[in-house]
C-alpha cells in the first residue's frame, strides 16, 4: 500500500492475517470436500493454468481447497486487500493488487503475464462489493486478451455460519462436507469483440457459475 499506515492498521497487518490463515487451517483441515462436475465438465487438478471463476461468499472454502494450485488472484489497493492479500500469501497464492475502478487495466495486464507463465488465476465474480451473484467484465476482458477460457466453480459447506453481509458471506463449520461443484468452459470473446458481444460473454460466465452454485446445492440436498 502506498499511503502511511496508522498504528492501529500496523498492529492489524502483525495480527488478522496469520490468526485468520491458522482459523481457516483448523477448520479447513476437517472438512471433506466432494466433487461433482455437470455434463461435459472436467475437474481441475493442480499443476493447470487458465482463468476460473466463483461466487465471492465461498472464499474461505475456496481459500483452503486451493491453496495447491499456485493460483494468482486479483486483489483490491485498500486496507482490506492488504489483510486479505497478506492471509492469502501464508495460504500460498500469490496476488495481483488492481480493481475495476482503480488500476483494473494494469491488475489485468499483471495477470495476462500470469498466465503467460503457466500459472492459474482466479477470480471473485462479483465482488468486492457485489451485487451478489452478478460477475463483472474484468475476466471477460482477461480472456479475451489471453484466448484462455474461463473456468467456473462454486463450494459449498453443507454445514455453515452465513454472515449477513452483501455476499451473505459463508464460514464453513467444522468437520462439513463440502460441494466443490464445476460449470462446463465458457469459450474466450473474439479479439475484436464489441461492447455488446462482451456483455454477452459477461451473461455466459454468469450462467455458468450459476449452474455450478445450483448443482450444489441440489447435491447437498440429496
Amino acid at each position: 500500500m502506498s499511503k502511511q499506515l496508522s498504528f492501529g492498521q500496523r498492529i492489524a497487518i502483525a495480527i488478522v492475517p496469520r490468526l485468520t490463515a491458522l482459523l481457516l487451517a483448523i477448520i479447513g483441515s476437517t472438512l471433506r470436500f466432494e466433487v461433482i462436475t455437470e455434463e461435459g465438465a472436467v475437474p481441475e487438478t493442480p499443476p493447470n493454468t487458465g482463468i476460473y471463476c466463483f461466487w465471492h461468499r465461498c472464499t474461505l472454502s475456496c481459500g483452503w481447497y486451493f491453496r495447491k494450485f499456485r493460483c494468482s488472484i486479483l486483489i483490491s489497493q485498500s486496507f482490506d486487500g492488504e489483510l486479505i492479500s497478506r492471509t492469502l500469501g501464508l495460504l500460498g497464492y500469490n496476488s495481483v493488487r488492481g480493481s475495476s475502478s482503480r488500476g483494473g487495466a494494469a491488475g489485468l495486464l499483471a495477470l495476462a503475464g500470469v498466465i503467460d507463465n503457466g500459472f492459474p488465476v482466479v477470480f471473485t465474480a462479483d465482488g468486492p462489493r457485489g451485487p451478489i451473484y452478478q460477475t463483472k467484465i474484468g475476466p471477460v476482458k482477461l480472456s479475451q486478451m489471453t484466448r484462455e477460457p474461463m473456468g467456473s466453480f462454486y463450494l459449498l459447506p453443507e454445514r455453515a455460519w452465513v454472515m449477513k453481509s452483501w455476499d451473505q458471506f459463508m464460514i464453513p463449520k467444522p468437520f462439513s462436507r463440502v460441494a466443490v461443484s464445476w460449470s462446463r468452459k465458457v469459450a474466450p470473446p473474439a479479439v475484436d469483440a464489441s461492447p455488446e458481444e462482451l456483455e454477452v460473454k459477461r451473461q455466459e460466465l454468469n450462467d455458468a457459475i450459476e449452474r455450478a452454485r445450483l448443482h450444489a446445492e441440489a447435491h447437498l440436498r440429496k
